[in-house]
């Protein structure tokens, strides 16, 4: 069986492949169809990326978001709360200038409000990864089957369920750049879990950044610990929205 680990990138979606019996490899994709259309139909796949939206979001986010921040202490600010799926499709225009940027995450921001209890707005950083939210809600509204196979997981929560339930130590980025020691700390980690620290070490894909390439390997991880059995969702069982697309991060 094929595992394969996801991330977005700025160039789309970088994923970390392993076939049977070959090493590693990487490669990236412009879009999440590309990525899925590439791979053989039993491939399993762990996607850094809210699968499964609510029509009303709660405090802490959906679910599995308030389940994994216990087990991250200093690292819980990586996971944030998912507005609701209005919210989500509030605008979905392409944006070509920041002054059409604001107030779509405006509007976005109104509309979550409007479907939160309390009333919450929307973070920057997750108005950033919108429309790669609905790339996959799209491909799994479409295409059912894959809800069995393309499976939503988390970097740190990865790491830290890799880690016997110990959260990293050190940010990846710091102020928005990259930390050497914390990159170190989680290639240390990939190694003890079967890496080779030479493929590690490469320079990521075109269009994919270190870190988008070393999440992109951690969630390769967590796909063949989902085909194993020994990975868990968090919650136990997962939950569905209102397209039965199942809602858990698994780790």
């Amino acid at each position: 069986m094929t595992f394969v680990g996801v991330d977005s990138c700025k160039a789309g979606w970088i994923a970390v492949r392993r076939d049977p019996g070959a090493a590693p490899s990487a490669a990236v994709f412009p879009s999440f169809t590309a990525l899925l259309d590439a791979l053989p139909a039993d491939a399993t796949v762990a996607v850094d990326m809210p699968i499964g939206l609510p029509d009303l979001s709660q405090k802490g986010g959906r679910g599995p978001e308030a389940l994994v921040r216990p087990l991250l202490g200093n690292r819980q600010s990586s996971v944030f709360a998912i507005p609701s799926r209005a919210a989500l499709y509030a605008h979905t225009d392409g944006f070509t200038t920041i002054e059409a940027w604001y107030p779509a995450h405006r509007q976005a921001s109104e509309v979550a409000k409007a479907t939160s209890d309390p009333p919450r707005g929307v973070s920057i950083q997750a108005f950033g990864i919108f429309a790669k939210i609905r790339e996959i809600d799209a491909v799994l509204i479409a295409r059912p089957e894959l809800r069995s196979r393309v499976f939503e997981s988390h970097p740190e929560v990865a790491f830290c369920r890799l880690n016997d339930d110990q959260a990293m130590r050190l940010p990846k980025k710091i102020k928005g750049v990259v930390n050497p020691a914390g990159m170190a700390e989680r290639k240390a980690l990939l190694c003890r879990h079967g890496y080779i620290k030479g493929f590690l070490d490469r320079a990521p894909p075109r269009g994919a950044a270190g870190d988008d390439f070393l999440d992109a390997a951690v969630m390769m991880l967590i796909a063949s610990r989902i085909a194993g059995g020994e990975a868990r969702p968090f919650p136990d069982p997962p939950l569905a929205d209102r397209f039965g697309i199942p809602v858990a991060i698994w780790a």
